[in-house]
């Protein structure tokens, strides 16, 4: 293993109980998402690259790809990776944690470039 940072999309999708709440409630939901990225973005160890919303081209629940939105980022090590995973469990909305509106996977690997051991 080497030093270099995990290149690591951080995958989000809302749930069915993001959709089953009324417009009205939607709101502190979105505050908490606002949150979940400021904390993100402010840990130790990660450098966001950017982000990315799909919310215009696909609608509903996401169990899966697509998602709803990505993060990509070059994260310190894996138990870095898994401290931000672990923002939507201690993210509130209200009693609730935002894992009840969202659920996150993280995908790690390495920039893509040709390594020098590579024959061109």
């Amino acid at each position: 293993m080497t030093n270099e940072a995990l290149r690591t999309l951080f995958c989000v999708g809302n749930n069915q109980n993001f959709f089953d709440l009324p417009k009205s409630e939607i709101g502190p939901v979105w505050e908490a998402t606002q949150e979940f990225l400021g904390k993100l973005r402010g840990m130790d160890g990660v450098k966001v690259i950017g982000t990315m919303d799909d919310d215009a081209h696909m609608v509903g629940p996401s169990d899966g790809f697509p998602w709803t939105f990505y993060i990509l980022a070059d994260v310190r090590d894996q138990e870095t990776v898994k401290a931000a995973c672990n923002l939507l469990r201690t993210v509130m909305v209200g009693e609730f944690a935002l894992w009840k509106y969202f659920k996150i996977e993280a995908r790690m690997g390495r920039e893509l470039v040709i390594r020098d051991d590579v024959e061109l």
